[in-house]
Parts: structure tokens; C-alpha cells; sequence
């Protein structure tokens, strides 16, 4: 806006720039601002209308001291003792940078002023014309935050932010974490039932697998005694079949001595009745010699011929009987034809009695000779009588033994019959049960190995109707449920231990907020009590009181700087805009300013028209103290001031300002 061309230099210590109002003071320095990085002034919102009245662009270049202090430069990847670095600006709202003559960015030239600690919007370490009184507004946080990125402690603010986001972001996970572990637990609880019922269901099945092996090994048990029994009534009945062959063939041989016992008895019997026969006939001829036994003689012959006949039927029906007996099956039958054959014998013998007793009569009366020999032949037919019904009996008894022989012989052939009968059923059924038990075996042998069976079929089919019912009612537990309860319950634990660093980071993170706010406190604890002492020595000397101090310092986000004055006697009250005059609130802000200076680690610092309200006495003082501060410090500081004179005499750099023909000119005063 003011100058066609110029070119200033500065040097260590305090520069003043001074000259009357309008001359193009404040232009340098918003010039250096504008180069800095400011996009915005309080001059103007656009930085093209900076440009000089007939010019088509602006340009101003800042030469930075790069050269090394202690053996390291401030930028070392510059490997020069000076770096040039320029802002251009045109009216056609185009602005860029150029660093050693090559374009560069916003990014770039604030990482190059961070090198060397400079802050162009920090009203701390540039403070523009009427900035005095705009310190004085701002609020004890702002001022604070100001102090802080001055003296380089935005570190520990930084740090201890950081450290809060950091706990921050860590509560909130926390919290997110706390919800989705209470969700997380509220679900595993439901599929931890549902597992539960799974396990149950598994146990179950595992049960029923179990009692379906026993059922099946109990029917293969079942199926060998079944097996066994049969083959124990197969050997049973095979004894017995054996006994009856035995009992069979001794009867048989019985049999074969009954009937060689009958054929001799019968000889016997024939050869007695011979011969009793010869009696008679003997007999007959005795009595044919009696003339008185004549009739008797014929009735005995004609009884004798038909007892012959009787004797003879009865021989004919003993011998039929026989034949009978040998074809029949059932000798059952025989025994009625026996009784008859017994009751015509007894009649014969009755018969025969008679005769003899008439024989014996008619004999004794026709001849008394033949008698002896009658009685003799009678003897002997006794005897034959005696010995016929013996061997009669004889054969009564054997024929009476043969047929029992015979009749067990047919009762023994029918046992024979049907313990063949029960052989061969007891053999198909064994065959049939073993081929059963085969097929059982081999069932039971998918199933499972062989075990025990503990209780019979019928429990274990009761308890596998009572385990399927369970089962039924666990039917909609699916085997997904042991995937799911295994995923969140990994997802439980997984939360569980997130929570638990989280906790601990919580803790850490608080320890760390805690230790980073004891640091920020300490350091700023530090920098506040020096810069205090300062801050009431530079105000004694213009007869005023004050304190600085920090204000809410157990919240770093509400912590704040009370600056506090007082002025003729009067008691120290916070610096504002409503409380002091302007030349109060100058004298104030510029006193605070020299009692900051010695901690600021910018290379360059400037102020602008700090004494415009100060009485003359005031701008003595604060000139003074503002040379006396900066002594000794490797640093620029640019005073602009409308008037020289309260800095005659002293050891600064003093460059004058005037307006000639509408263009500002720089000199240098020796």
C-alpha cells in the first residue's frame, strides 16, 4: 500500500520504526505478517487490496537468519545461512509463496516458521496496531492458550489434550465395549441355555445310541438263551428218544422170551391134552366091559367127543388168538376174545367135573375090577388136569405179559413217533433261532461292541420311549447352537478382555491426564511466578500493583490467565476493556508483554503503536524497560512508534519512516 520498493533491515536487540502518522509504519509489519502466512489483516479482508493503487501485484521477501547456533541451523535441510522466503500477491486474487525462488505452500512455509518458533497470529509475539487493546478483551483461557504457544508450551497443553482425547476415546470405547459386553452377556445367556439344552439333547442321543445297544445286545442275549434252551430241549428230547430206543429194543428182546415161552407152553399143554386124551380113551374101554356102564360109556364118549370139539375150538381159538396177536397193532383189543376163551374153558372144566363124577359112579357100579385101573387112570388125569391148568395158567400169563410188552411197545413207538416229531421241530426252530441270533448279532455289532445288558428288553424299551419324549422336546435344538455359543461366548471372552484393557488404559490414560496436567501445572506454575515477579517490578516503577496468576488450573480446558492491576493506590482488579483507561490497559498489556519476554522463544517480535494512550511519563518508563528486557536475548523486536524521543539515547536500531509524494521511505538513523 505504501511503498514502491524497500528494503529494511533489522538487527539484534530492539528496532524501532518511528515517524508521523500515516507515513507507512504499520505497513512494514503487516507487511512481515502477510509474508509470514496471514491471509487476513486488520486493514483489509482481501490481502489484494494491500497492493499498492495502480499496481497489478505486491511482493514482499523475508530474509531468515539460517545460520547455525551451537553447531545445528535452525532449517538444516538448507544447507545456507540465509533463506529467502517471499509472498506474492496479485489483484486477481491469486496468492502463493516462493521459497528460495521456488513455489511453495502453506504446509511447507508453516513447517519452516515452526523451525524457527515464529507465530505471526500470536498477538503475543506480532502485535498489530490497536492489538493493545484487543489483548485487554480477551478472555483468561484465550490469554492463556497465547502465553503458552509464546514461551513453546503448547507441548505440555498438547500432551495433556491429547492425554484427555486419548481417555476420552477410551471411555467411550469403554462405554461402547460396557454395552456391547452387557449385550454380548445378555445374548450368551440365552445361548448358554440354549446349550445347555444342546448338551442335554446331546447326553440324550449319546443315551439313546447307548440303550439302543443294549436293547440290541440284550436281544442277542435274549436270542442265545433262546438258542440255548432249545438246544438244551433238543438234547432233552434226544435222551429220551435214545431211552425209548433202548426201552424199545428190550421190550423187543422181552417179546421175542415171551413168545418162545408161549410156543413151549402151548407144546406142553397139546402134548397133556394127548395124553389125557389116551387116558380116556382108556378109560372108555374099561367101561366098554361094563355092561352097566354102558349108557355111561356113551354119554362119556359122546361128552368125551364133545369135549374133544370144545378142547379143540378152544386150542383153535388159543391158536387164532396167537395169529391175532402177532398182526395187530393195538393188542388192546385181544382182551375181550381172552375173557371168552377164560369163561368157555370154565365152563368145559365144569362140564368135564360132571362127567367124571358119572363116570366115577357108573364105573363103581359096572365093575368092580376096573376100578383100580380106573382109579388109577383117574389119578393120572387129575395129575394131567392138574399139570394142563398149570401150564394153561402158563400161558395166560404170558399171553397176558406179551400183550402189556406189546402194548408198551406201541406206546413206546408212539413216544419213538412224536420225540421225532418234537427232534425235527426242535431242530428247525434251533436253525431258525440260530440264524436269528446271527442276524441280531450282526445288528447288534453295528450298533457297537458288546457290553453287558444291565436290564431287561421291556426297561430299555421303557426308557427309550422316556428318552425319546425328551428328545422330541428338545427337537427344535439345533447343532448350530454349539457353533453360536462357542462364537459368542469367544466373542464374551473376547469383549471381557477388551473391557479389561480398556480399564487398564482407562487407568493408564487417567495416570497419564493426571501426570501431563501435573506437568502443564508445574511448568506453567513456573513461567507464571517468574513472569509475576517481572510483571510487579516493571509496575512499581510506574507506580502501580498487579499480579499474574493462573485461574481454574484443575481443568486445563477452563484454566485461564488473570492479569490484575491497580493503579494510584488502587486495589488490583482484572485487566479489561470497562475496568482502566486506554493508557492504563496500554501501560498494563505492554508491562505484562516485558515481563513475558525473557520466555518467548520467537527470533522476532514486534509491536505496534503500544504507547498511542500512555502519558509521557508512562512511555518513558515502558521504552526503557523494553530495551532493558530484550538485552541480552538472541532475538529481533520491532517497536513502532509515532515518536523517537523516548528513545534517545538508548542502544537500539532506530529506522525512520517518511511519506514523500504518496511513496514511504525507509533510512537508518546512526
Amino acid at each position: 500500500m505504501s511503498y514502491e520498493y524497500a528494503r529494511i533491515p533489522f538487527t539484534q536487540g530492539v528496532n524501532v520504526v518511528c515517524g508521523p502518522n500515516g507515513s507507512g509504519k504499520s505497513s512494514i509489519l503487516l507487511g512481515i505478517s502477510v509474508a509470514l502466512g496471514q491471509s487476513s489483516t486488520e486493514r483489509s479482508k482481501r490481502l489484494s487490496d494491500l497492493i499498492r493503487y495502480g499496481k497489478e501485484e505486491a511482493r514482499v521477501t523475508l530474509v531468515l537468519d539460517n545460520s547455525a547456533r551451537d553447531g545445528k541451523r535452525p532449517v538444516s535441510r538448507i544447507k545456507k545461512d540465509q533463506i529467502f522466503l517471499s509472498r506474492n500477491l496479485r489483484l486477481d486474487g491469486k496468492y502463493w509463496f516462493e521459497l528460495e525462488n521456488t513455489a511453495a505452500n502453506k504446509i511447507e512455509v508453516n513447517k519452516l516458521l515452526a523451525k524457527f518458533e515464529v507465530d505471526p497470529d500470536n498477538m503475543l509475539i506480532i502485535m498489530h496496531q490497536n492489538m493493545v487493546n484487543q489483548f485487554s478483551v480477551l478472555s483468561p483461557q484465550e490469554k492463556l492458550k497465547m502465553v503458552e504457544a509464546a514461551v513453546g508450551f503448547e507441548s505440555y497443553r498438547e500432551n495433556v489434550l491429547k492425554a484427555q482425547k486419548k481417555l476420552s476415546r477410551i471411555m467411550s470405547q469403554g462405554d461402547s465395549v460396557g454395552k456391547l459386553l452387557e449385550s454380548a452377556q445378555q445374548t450368551l445367556t440365552y445361548w448358554r441355555e440354549q446349550y445347555d439344552r444342546y448338551q442335554q439333547k446331546k447326553q440324550l442321543i449319546i443315551k439313546r445310541r447307548f440303550l439302543e445297544r443294549e436293547l440290541a445286545w440284550a436281544e442277542v442275549l435274549k436270542w442265545e438263551k433262546t438258542v440255548a434252551k432249545l438246544e438244551e430241549q433238543k438234547q432233552e428230547s434226544q435222551n429220551k428218544f435214545n431211552k425209548i430206543e433202548n426201552q424199545t429194543e428190550s421190550i423187543n428182546t422181552q417179546l421175542n422170551e415171551l413168545q418162545n415161552k408161549l410156543k413151549q407152553s402151548r407144546t406142553m399143554w397139546k402134548n397133556l391134552w394127548e395124553d389125557r386124551l389116551t387116558l380116556e380113551r382108556e378109560i372108555a374101554k374099561l367101561e366098554l366091559t361094563a355092561s352097566t356102564a354102558d349108557n355111561a360109556l356113551k354119554e362119556t364118549e359122546a361128552w368125551t367127543q364133545n369135549h374133544s370139539k370144545d378142547m379143540q375150538k378152544i386150542f383153535d381159538n388159543i391158536q387164532n388168538l396167537e395169529d391175532i396177536i402177532h398182526e395187530k397193532t393195538n393188542p388192546l383189543d385181544l382182551r375181550p376174545q381172552l375173557n371168552q376163551i377164560r369163561t368157555s374153558y370154565n365152563i368145559l372144566e365144569e362140564a368135564w367135573t360132571q362127567r367124571f363124577s358119572l363116570r366115577n359112579s357108573s364105573l363103581r357100579k359096572s365093575a368092580e375090577t376096573s376100578n383100580e385101573q380106573l382109579n388109577k387112570l383117574g389119578l393120572q388125569i387129575v395129575e394131567i388136569k392138574d399139570k394142563t391148568d398149570s401150564v394153561y395158567t402158563q400161558i395166560e400169563d404170558t399171553t397176558n405179559n406179551l400183550v402189556d410188552q406189546k402194548i408198551s411197545l406201541a406206546l413206546l413207538k408212539y413216544q419213538q413217533e412224536q420225540h421225532t416229531k418234537a427232534l425235527k421241530r426242535l431242530d428247525k426252530e434251533f436253525k431258525q433261532a440260530l440264524a436269528d441270533l446271527e442276524e441280531h448279532k450282526n445288528r447288534a455289532n453295528e450298533v457297537g461292541q458288546r457290553i453287558v445288558p444291565m436290564k431287561t428288553t421291556m426297561d430299555i424299551l421303557d426308557e427309550l420311549r422316556v428318552t425319546d419324549g425328551h428328545l422330541a422336546a428338545l427337537a427344535d435344538v439345533s447343532e448350530d447352537i454349539e457353533r453360536m455359543y462357542e462364537s459368542y461366548s469367544k466373542l464374551y471372552l473376547e469383549l471381557k478382555e477388551k473391557a479389561r484393557l480398556v480399564a487398564e488404559n482407562r487407568e493408564k490414560a487417567m495416570q497419564e491426564v493426571n501426570a501431563r496436567s501435573d506437568a502443564w501445572r508445574n511448568v506453567i506454575h513456573n513461567l507464571l511466578n517468574q513472569v509475576n515477579v517481572k510483571y510487579q517490578k516493571i509496575l512499581s516503577k510506574a507506580y502501580a500493583v498487579g499480579e499474574v496468576k493462573l485461574a481454574n488450573e484443575q481443568d486445563i480446558e477452563d484454566a485461564g490467565l488473570d492479569i490484575l492491576v491497580g493503579f494510584k493506590g488502587g486495589k488490583p482488579v482484572p485487566l479489561n476493556a470497562y475496568t482502566q483507561s486506554g493508557g492504563e490497559r496500554s501501560t498494563a498489556t505492554v508491562t505484562f508483554l516485558l515481563a513475558l519476554q525473557q520466555h518467548v522463544h520467537s527470533p522476532f517480535r514486534a509491536v505496534d503503536e503500544y504507547d498511542v494512550h500512555m502519558d509521557p511519563k508512562n512511555r518513558e518508563i515502558i521504552a526503557n524497560l523494553l530495551v532493558s528486557s530484550v538485552t541480552g536475548v538472541d532475538s529481533q523486536y520491532l517497536a513502532i512508534t509515532p515518536s523517537q524521543l523516548t528513545f534517545t539515547g538508548k542502544d537500539i536500531h532506530l529506522i525512520t519512516v517518511q511519506n514523500v509524494e504518496g511513496a514511504s521511505l525507509i533510512k537508518e538513523v546512526a
